[in-house]
C-alpha cells in the first residue's frame, strides 16, 4: 500500500513538473545547437576566408531550426493533452 502510494505521488509530480523540466531542457538544447551552428560557421569562414559570410548564416539556422523545433514539440503537447 505504501508503495503504491508513492508511486502515484510521484506520478502526480511528474506530471505537474514534467513540462517546467522540459522547457529547461529546451533552453540547452537551442543554446547548444545555436553555438555549435556558430562555431562551425567560424570554422568554415576561417578555412575559405570568408568571414562572417557562413558564420551569421549558420548562425541564423541555428536559431530557426532549434526554436522551430521547440514550438513544434509544444503546439503537439498541448494539443495531445
Amino acid at each position: 500500500m505504501v508503495l503504491q502510494e508513492s508511486r502515484d505521488e510521484m506520478n502526480r509530480l511528474r506530471g505537474k513538473y514534467g513540462n517546467i523540466i522540459m522547457m529547461s531542457a529546451w533552453g540547452f538544447v537551442i543554446a547548444i545547437a545555436t553555438f555549435g551552428f556558430f562555431y562551425t560557421g567560424y570554422l568554415i569562414d576561417q578555412r575559405f576566408g570568408t568571414q562572417p559570410t557562413f558564420m551569421l548564416g549558420l548562425l541564423s539556422l541555428g536559431v530557426f531550426l532549434s526554436v522551430g523545433r521547440f514550438y513544434w514539440e509544444a503546439w503537439n503537447k498541448r494539443h495531445i493533452q
